[in-house]
């Protein structure tokens, strides 16, 4: 089942079009396995083992880390903006 979870994510196939001649299983029964594990915590619990694991290893590398609006909230309205000041001394006037 893992298996055939990460080749549809990885090649972006959708789940009934993974094939049965790779012996994954179904794709219908890969993406209930998904989402059930999804729903126990299982994923969460497999990335906090693997950092600590990694960490424990002296292994990982931050400065090569990135941090996108996935996975980091975004305030309210973001920040409030900076009112443009006019360069010229009079508006020009209208010449239709």
């Amino acid at each position: 089942m893992l298996c055939g979870i990460l080749f549809v994510l990885h090649t972006g196939i959708q789940w009934e079009f993974l094939p049965q001649e790779l012996g994954f299983g179904s794709g219908m029964t890969c993406w209930r396995r998904l989402r059930d594990w999804n729903t126990a915590g299982v994923w969460d619990g497999l990335h906090r083992l693997l950092l600590a694991e990694l960490r424990g290893a002296g292994a990982l590398d931050f400065s090569r880390a990135v941090i996108d609006g996935t996975h980091l909230r975004a305030l309210r309205r973001g920040p409030q903006a900076v009112r443009v000041r006019l360069t010229a001394p009079d508006r020009a006037r209208n010449t239709t």
